[in-house]
């Protein structure tokens, strides 16, 4: 038979009042007393009931976590991150897919919302979404945390990486190695994307390089296994036309792999005939043949700093409170997927 709140107290030899004062934290208990009840609970064996414990505390020690794709790699190592730290304290959450759809994201919010969580995290959020201010009304209603989105101007708690910095230590890294000619991959819609680009073009305006249209490539979609297929059929007809690229950019690790797969199947040898780059570092970038050269963002410590600060906002009780913005560094991994020049490791 499972223990009871009760049996701590008789084997504790203190009141049930005391026990939950020990077990919630909430008010002070000598430390002998609090020694006993934990030795208690420990023998016993005691799970606290956690809709109990929430209603002592007004919380549901819950969150909701919404993220555009689950097979994109990216997103498991940052809920990973996120349950590192709200885990230990009492956490569980909902994950929600919205497989890049405004309307299946604010559809997923809302059930949240009903829910009665303590908080969301929304990864990757839609660019039309957050600029109609859904975001900062439901940060008005409950803590809410956002990584990587649209925040120009968005009154929004964000944790973010220094994206924009990752892709010009690529494009720098790729110049000092000779490439002009360089390609651009990215995705249909997404703040990342339009982020990249605009450095992308910024960068070959500062360098006095023309710009080819046609090196500007976009698929569907690239928050899933799926745009491996895409990109590999895209840079395929890019190589196919006039002036092919010595350098593919891509938006994120599974465009490279496309990448790499469309050079293989056009008989081009990665990277002594074409070099390629990917973004993100998720581990299918160390398992492809060559290892694809990336920028790592941290994934997991991209899920602790927004689990952090959403612990901070859930026990800090105060809406008032100044917004805050956090913003990570992210590094180039050079790996076997950019030809170095003669006598270079």
């Amino acid at each position: 038979m499972k223990a009871t709140i009760g049996d701590v107290a008789k084997k504790a030899g203190v009141s049930i009042t005391t026990v939950s004062r020990v077990i919630n934290n909430n008010y002070p208990v000598s430390s002998a007393t609090r020694r006993k009840v934990e030795d208690a609970v420990s023998r016993l064996n005691f799970t606290p009931n956690t809709l109990a414990r929430g209603l002592i505390q007004k919380k549901t020690f819950t969150i909701g976590v919404v993220v555009p794709s689950i097979t994109n790699l990216f997103f498991p190592e940052v809920v990973n991150g996120i349950e590192t730290v709200m885990q230990p304290e009492g956490y569980t959450f909902f994950l929600t897919e919205t497989l890049e759809r405004d309307e299946k994201e604010k559809k997923h919010v809302n059930r949240l919302l009903e829910r009665q969580i303590d908080g969301i995290i929304v990864i990757g959020p839609s660019n039309h979404i957050m600029e109609e201010g859904f975001y900062e009304r439901i940060t008005g209603e409950i803590p809410t945390v956002i990584v990587n989105g649209f925040n120009k101007g968005i009154k929004c708690n964000f944790v973010l990486t220094d994206e924009k910095s990752g892709i010009r230590e690529v494009l720098e890294y790729l110049y000092g190695l000779k490439h002009r000619n360089m390609a651009f991959m990215r995705g249909r819609k997404s703040y990342s994307y339009d982020l990249k680009e605009k450095v992308y073009k910024d960068f070959f305006i500062e360098k006095s390089i023309p710009l080819n249209e046609d090196n500007i490539i976009e698929i569907e979609s690239g928050n899933n296994i799926a745009s491996v297929k895409m990109a590999e059929n895209a840079i395929s007809r890019r190589l196919a036309k006039p002036e092919p690229p010595t350098a593919v950019v891509c938006c994120n690790d599974w465009m490279a792999v496309g990448a790499v797969r469309a050079a293989d199947a056009l008989g081009l040898a990665v990277p002594e005939d074409i070099s390629v780059t990917g973004f993100d570092n998720i581990l299918v970038s160390q398992l492809n043949k060559p290892e694809i050269t990336t920028v790592d963002q941290g994934m997991n410590d991209i899920g602790k700093s927004a689990a952090r600060l959403l612990l901070e906002l859930i026990n800090g009780g105060n809406r008032q409170a100044p917004l805050k913005k956090i913003i990570l560094e992210t590094k180039l991994v050079k790996r076997k997927s950019v030809k170095q020049p003669e006598g270079m490791v």
